[in-house]
């Protein structure tokens, strides 16, 4: 197989490491390569740059409002996002509803929420996990009743994404009780304005706030907020995470990581220690792997379609090494890794001046890719549907 890259791909390379270089906002590299969160503004800031070049809705087809790129250009435009350092687009509108939108709304529906979502306007949350409802997602509870022209839903849904930020959240519930548990359930979409919606933080232990709690106490919903069929939408949310899963790769940006761990490594003179060489060359083997196994999976995908069962393949081989490799960050540090632990919101411990500069961020990214084989379906549920489906066993 020839996985190397035309001479056209090549100079498309040149034209977006041209665009990170001298148009993409400066600020949020440097923010970001301090180990800081990201603000919502510097979410949309971010977002409307790829926007004013029409490059914001990269997998979506041209018809929808997409680049219309070919996987190729998808995949160089992914690695020289992640080797700027620039920040990843908020899949939660651009990767995971806007598709399902494109493919199973309505033409009202699509003239409704798309362009929010292309011009970074409108910011979305994803209402799947529950308490008991966590990679057993077909057993949820959240209830939506019909009353009238609307439903009424109740229930609380959890490790919602930037929820805090949220205008808008897409929700899987339940509107009838079926002998299957996957039947029953309907896809709709929600006004985070609405009354009776209460979000609540959860601090995750490397000290930031992305995730929440999400309370739904009889929340009115419009019924033409609901994408496709009533009692349909596991097929739409089987769609999604088919995206979901291959969003993880981020081949690039873990180049990167090894980069630094290399350069911080020969700092602190531990490419001296075989053991250290080691664990750096089974990682950078892995990640060679990882890419291949993207490039392969990316070949096989029509434009606008949905991938296929493999993608649980990327989501336990991506989120695996992506704990390998942040631990190997974390050991780089020594007896730095105990003073840069984090133990408030990050922005007020990124500037320890006494630790060596990568040291908290090392730390940092080690605490946050712990949650990586849960969310998305745990890694032990990925591997049930590979040996399922893919397997045959």
């Amino acid at each position: 197989m020839d996985f190397s890259f035309s001479a056209k791909d090549e100079e498309f390379r040149m034209k977006v490491r041209d665009f990170f270089e001298h148009e993409y906002p400066r600020e949020i590299v440097e923010k970001m390569a301090s180990g800081a969160s990201p603000t919502k503004a510097d979410y949309q800031k971010s977002e409307r740059a790829f926007a004013a070049r029409g490059w914001l809705a990269v997998n979506w087809p041209k018809s929808a409002g997409g680049t219309g790129w070919s996987a190729n250009e998808k995949y160089i435009f992914d690695e020289e996002l992640e080797r700027a350092g620039a920040l990843n687009v908020v899949p939660m509108g651009l990767l995971y509803v806007g598709p399902v939108i494109y493919t199973f709304g309505t033409d009202e529906q699509k003239k409704r929420w798309l362009p929010g979502i292309l011009d970074s306007t409108t910011f979305w949350a994803q209402g799947y996990s529950e308490p008991g409802s966590g990679s057993d997602l077909a057993s949820l509870q959240a209830s939506a009743v019909v009353d009238g022209d609307d439903y009424i839903v109740n229930g609380t849904k959890i490790w919602t994404s930037l929820a805090q930020h949220a205008d808008w959240i897409f929700c899987l519930l339940r509107t009838s009780q079926e002998e299957k548990k996957q039947e029953g359930i309907t896809f709709l979409l929600i006004d985070m304005t609405t009354p009776g919606i209460t979000v609540q933080p959860i601090i995750t232990i490397d000290g930031k706030h992305s995730l929440n709690s999400v309370t739904f106490e009889n929340v009115r919903v419009p019924q033409e907020n609901r994408i496709g069929e009533e009692g349909k939408g596991w097929t739409y949310a089987n769609y999604l995470l088919g995206h979901e899963r291959t969003s993880y790769a981020h081949v690039a940006g873990k180049r990167k990581q090894l980069r630094n761990i290399r350069e911080a490594a020969r700092e602190r003179g531990l490419l001296a220690d075989p053991a250290f060489i080691r664990k750096l060359g089974e990682l950078e083997t892995r990640l060679d792997t990882l890419e291949i196994t993207v490039l392969r999976t990316l070949s096989s995908v029509a434009e606008g379609g949905a991938p296929g069962n493999e993608s649980s393949i990327l989501k336990v081989i991506a989120t695996e090494l992506a704990q390998d490799i942040t631990e190997l960050g974390a050991e780089t540090y020594g007896p730095y890794v105990q003073p840069a632990f984090p133990d408030s919101v990050a922005p007020a411990w990124t500037g320890n001046t006494a630790l060596p500069a990568g040291a908290a961020p090392a730390v940092a990214a080690y605490l946050g890719a712990r949650a990586q084989s849960i969310y998305g379906g745990s890694n032990e549920i990925q591997k049930n549907i590979i040996a399922k489906r893919i397997l045959g066993l």
